[in-house]
């Protein structure tokens, strides 16, 4: 079975999770500003307790962005760091697919697959400077699969697709529904807005991007800020 160690950043919480033998394991604390401290000595408290070293993992996971700048410039460097020094492939994940994870490993017995298959897990963070970052996800096989791209823009540009879908809002862009346009807060029956990224359900879809060979050199692996890339696109549009 894989050994995967999965980081993330991406918010003002930092995890680390470790996924052996079909188990994962992981460390989480919320401590806004502090990442370059707390990390690589969680990621030394977590491969001391399965008695690993780097060396002997198969491939490193983190999560790529949309999120904080600062944030997954961190993890984005120490998982470079780690795979290069171990010569290990890396796995890029979304940050906004594992808050999408975690709803759904957190309330999977709670609906049949044929419910999961009608719902989408709509996923948003707080971008600063009165914009969010979201994505909207649907479950196949126990994993979040991209339905919408990832976008960035105001609150009020989040818009959703008028499939006859149930819609579920997670994460910290939902503090911002007054900004929201009246048809789309009618469409969310649950809104969860307290709710972090964590590393375990990185790590969940980065085993089965692993199984799918899906991995990139750590000099490929980088970060996604989204606004950037707006950014570009609007420079070539002109």
């Amino acid at each position: 079975m894989a050994k995967i160690l999965a980081l993330d950043t991406s918010t003002d919480a930092c995890s680390v999770a470790l996924h052996i033998d079909g188990e994962s394991h992981e460390i989480f604390k919320v401590v806004a500003r502090k990442h370059t401290h707390e990390l690589l000595p969680m990621v030394q408290e977590l491969l001391a307790q399965a008695q690993l070293s780097v060396a002997q993992l198969d491939a490193i996971a983190f999560g790529r962005g949309p999120g904080s700048f600062a944030g997954i410039r961190i993890a984005t460097g120490v998982a470079q760091g780690l795979a290069f020094a171990a010569d290990l492939g890396v796995i890029p994940i979304s940050s906004l697919a594992a808050l999408a994870q975690g709803y759904y490993r957190e309330k999977n017995t709670e609906l049949s697959n044929e419910q999961w298959a009608e719902l989408e897990i709509v996923t948003a963070f707080d971008a600063r400077m009165n914009e969010l970052y979201w994505g909207s996800y649907c479950i196949k096989e126990g994993t979040a699969q991209l339905v919408l791209d990832e976008r960035v823009g105001g609150p009020d540009h989040l818009l959703l697709n008028d499939n006859h879908n149930k819609y579920i809002g997670v994460g910290s862009g939902f503090n911002y529904l007054d900004s929201m346009n009246k048809s789309t807060v009618e469409q969310l029956t649950l809104i969860e807005s307290a709710r972090h990224p964590h590393s375990q359900d990185i790590v969940a879809i980065a085993h089965t991007e692993f199984l799918l060979g899906n991995m990139v050199d750590a000099a490929a692996a980088q970060p996604v800020y989204l606004r950037n890339q707006v950014t570009w696109k609007k420079k070539d549009q002109q």
